[in-house]
């Protein structure tokens, strides 16, 4: 077993080398022909918080408005989980938040909570956030933001932490959204809500965004980073998500992040590297890291990847039961994030780009690596168990990623025998056996170490690091596996964060069935439909427009070209416009009986499945009265007037009701089944 080990060691500090010598330079590498406008990828980063105070938020936020990305392509998108004050804070992480943002229209009103299925037990599940837009403004850069504030249901505000659900939730808002906009399935009104100021903000549909940029509120991000991030993607359509070198900003501190140090650089520098020649990161660090909301694949067709229904679906389970669903759901997030999207596209690439550079803070305090290292130690073991049953991975046998995971699984586990083990060769040494092989091979796992410090980065200082990592090697292989192997069972985030009042950190509790209707769901038509009509009830009993004739019909489809109704806006940019309404496809989602032919073809690989492709026509039909508003990315709206008779009640000089309404008309505006 020693041999395998440090077989594998051997292997690993070559492909190291090999990475940084050979294949480094050219990931991420930006290229020198500036694009026009037109050309760049837009781009959502988003940043959750939790409980952190002014001076975190104000250094990620101005680390990622200083980015040399451009300003016009990129949207700062923070989530604040639910209405937390910090154990140092004098106010909360939400009203923070809210500080430092630059209203987009200063005269509008406070937004409105709006509704959307959240993760949680029983009534729960309902929760509602506030979308608030603007600018962050840092030097002369105005980066456009959104804000999502979770504030809970109106009886949830009247006691603590109200609106809190946990990391995972916050992540799922997007997600979901964007799978939802991919396929025009129906939306919750929050989703309508953040599409609609998506819109006003950034004048293009939320359709146009390909990519995603996630970061912790306590990360602060070099200048170039996201432009390698960006470039390592366009180069390789096969590349799904990506990380850059996470380094620890309070190095010296206290020792407890001094012996953190070199543990971050090797994870880095050694394991990711190997992984990353595999195209299988089997981590990718919340903290910092990108994934492909979609990709495009033949005939100009976009191929969702993390707005793929089966991902958001399984990242958002609410069956928690077994002991291993909790470590995946309610510990490691973002590993189990990476884990679904290598089992749901074993043939795409998870790579490091080691250019994209961060730093983040590490735990000050023992107490609080403690609670970290458990939720990291438990959620990685579990983790990696369901990567060994993805059969797809590259590689045979021993030679494969699999075999590699293997390892990684059994070395996890088996650290404090390890270090029981190193103990009793040296005892046996001074008693005069001969033990000398085992004892080089362990020898030779830190020179290794020592030499990649010199062929891959000229710093010499992580030759101190590495001698403080040897004399702390005690804790990192006993005394923190064995705390988190006690504390199996233990999903709260511990230390890690601390607020005013106790809290598991993940906003789960109650157990009252939860009635799904409670929350409408509507397409996005419908709920442009509902809200121009909603306008012209104003106009009714107001003034009105006598040409509209009772109904609201702008020149073209606000989507495409044209403008806004409803906020005036100048035409979005012409990406969209490029496919028209009846010539679009994708993929449909519904399921097909057993007894039809499979004619589609699974998102990630040429494997057929039950989903044929369809051809939707969105174009209204003669027998349709009503407004017909185009669904997002499918070309021009038309309209019809509802209908008008003399004898209806309704004045045909102004359009208002008069007398009792027709039957008709009540179909048009009271059956809520159209609307």
């Amino acid at each position: 077993m020693t041999v395998t080990f440090i077989s594998i060691t051997l292997i690993k500090f070559i492909s190291a080398v090999t990475f940084d010598w050979f294949v480094s330079w050219q990931l991420g590498k930006i290229s020198k022909i500036p694009k026009p406008d037109n050309a760049i990828t837009y781009l959502l980063i988003l940043v959750t918080c939790y409980s952190e105070g002014e001076q975190s938020m104000r250094t990620t936020l101005d680390s990622l408005a200083e980015t040399d990305y451009s300003d016009k392509h990129k949207v700062l998108f923070v989530i604040a989980d639910g209405n937390i004050t910090g154990s140092d804070n004098n106010k909360s992480t939400p009203q923070i938040c809210k500080d430092l943002l630059e209203p987009f229209d200063p005269s509008e009103p406070p937004p409105e909570p709006k509704s959307y299925h959240a993760i949680g037990d029983g009534l729960k599940q309902h929760n509602m956030a506030e979308v608030s837009i603007g600018y962050y403004v840092f030097g002369t850069r105005r980066v456009p933001m959104c804000l999502v504030n979770k504030v809970g249901t109106k009886e949830e505000r009247k006691g603590p932490k109200a609106g809190n659900r946990g990391k995972r939730d916050s992540q799922l808002i997007l997600m979901k959204w964007l799978s939802h906009v991919c396929f025009d399935e129906r939306l919750t009104p929050l989703e309508f809500e953040l599409f609609e100021k998506i819109h006003t903000l950034t004048g293009v549909t939320p359709n146009a965004f390909e990519m995603i940029l996630m970061v912790d509120a306590d990360t602060c991000v070099k200048p170039d980073s996201i432009s390698h991030m960006v470039a390592a993607m366009e180069r390789d359509p096969k590349v799904m998500g990506l990380c850059g070198e996470t380094k620890i900003a309070n190095k010296t501190d206290s020792w407890v992040t001094m012996i953190q140090v070199f543990e971050y650089y090797i994870s880095h520098h050694l394991g990711k590297p190997f992984e990353s020649i595999f195209g299988g990161v089997t981590c990718l660090p919340g903290c910092f890291c990108m994934y492909r909301i979609k990709v495009p694949k033949y005939g100009g067709h976009m191929v969702p990847i993390l707005a793929n229904p089966d991902v958001v679906e399984m990242y958002a389970s609410n069956t928690v039961e077994t002991l291993h669903q909790k470590n995946l759901l309610l510990l490691g997030e973002d590993r189990y994030l990476t884990t679904l999207m290598l089992r749901t596209f074993p043939k795409r690439k998870m790579i490091y780009v080691p250019k994209a550079i961060c730093k983040t803070v590490v735990p000050d305090k023992f107490q609080v690596l403690l609670s970290q290292r458990r939720r990291w130690i438990n959620s990685t073991i579990h983790n990696l168990m369901e990567l060994i049953l993805v059969p797809q991975l590259c590689g045979i046998f021993c030679c494969s990623m699999q075999f590699v995971i293997f390892l990684e699984l059994v070395g996890t586990v088996i650290l404090p025998a390890s270090l029981l083990f190193m103990i009793y060769l040296f005892f046996s040494a001074t008693q005069g056996n001969n033990v000398s092989v085992p004892l080089i091979f362990i020898a030779s796992t830190y020179f290794l170490q020592a030499f990649l410090i010199v062929f891959t980065s000229p710093r010499p200082a992580y030759i101190i690091w590495m001698i403080v990592f040897i004399f702390s090697t005690p804790i990192w292989y006993f005394v923190l596996p064995l705390y988190a192997f006690w504390h199996f069972d233990d999903f709260s985030w511990g230390a890690t964060r601390k607020i005013t009042g106790g809290d598991s950190g993940h906003g789960q509790g109650g157990f009252c069935e939860f009635d799904s209707s409670q929350i409408p769901m509507k397409k996005w038509a419908q709920w442009k439909v509902r809200r121009i009509s909603a306008k012209n009830l104003v106009d009714w009993y107001g003034k009105i427009n006598e040409s509209n004739q009772g109904f609201t019909k702008p020149q073209k489809d606000p989507l495409h070209g044209g403008y806004n109704q409803m906020n005036s806006l100048p035409p979005p940019g012409g990406r969209e416009k490029e496919t028209s309404r009846r010539e679009y496809k994708y993929t449909s989602r519904k399921p097909v009986g057993g007894s039809q032919p499979s004619t589609g073809y699974r998102f990630d690989s040429e494997r057929p499945i039950s989903r044929p492709q369809q051809t939707i026509d969105f174009s209204p039909t003669d027998s349709e009265s009503q407004p017909i508003v185009s669904s997002p990315g499918y070309g021009e709206s038309q309209y019809k007037p509802l209908p008008r008779a003399p004898s209806s009640g309704i004045n045909e000089t102004n359009g208002r009701p008069v007398g009792p309404r027709s039957p008709e008309f009540n179909k048009h505006y009271d059956d809520p089944s159209i609307i």
